[in-house]
């Protein structure tokens, strides 16, 4: 018998990063780790940085990144919309390593145009992005 699935887009402000059938999917929510499936009851939350890991059809697993957004759950259709969405595989770690120095250097060093939520909100999207990829390498 096959597994039950439900459809799923993940969608950037630049482009459609997947859209298709998912057994389930994982998101970290605002108010912690969230598991979707099939039938799940209609929901709206906002999504904090980091990962959405999704199952395929067969089990097979794909790893997003997002730097936050929101998710909505409808029968029969998910939506995870985010400002930036990344490919696990596509994520660059010299990229995010650099992102993390800056937004520690700014931290560390404010100057008159400081926006501490703003530095704060970089690192950790940098941080994120770095323990998705070193997740990936394991």
């Amino acid at each position: 018998m096959a597994a039950m699935t439900v459809h799923l887009d993940v969608v950037s402000a630049e482009q459609e990063i997947f859209s298709g059938r998912v057994e389930t999917i994982q998101v970290t929510g605002s108010e912690g780790e969230l598991g979707i499936h099939p039938g799940h009851a209609p929901l709206i939350t906002t999504l904090r940085p980091g990962m959405v890991r999704l199952v395929k059809q067969h089990g097979h697993e794909e790893l997003i990144y997002i730097n936050g957004g929101v998710l909505e759950v409808q029968p029969g259709t998910i939506t995870v919309l985010a400002d930036t969405a990344i490919r696990a595989e596509d994520l660059d770690e010299q990229a995010a390593q650099d992102a993390k120095k800056r937004a520690e250097e700014h931290m560390a060093n404010p100057g008159a145009d400081f926006d501490y939520a703003e530095a704060a909100r970089e690192l950790a999207e940098a941080i994120a992005q770095l323990r998705l990829i070193r997740n990936l390498r394991k």
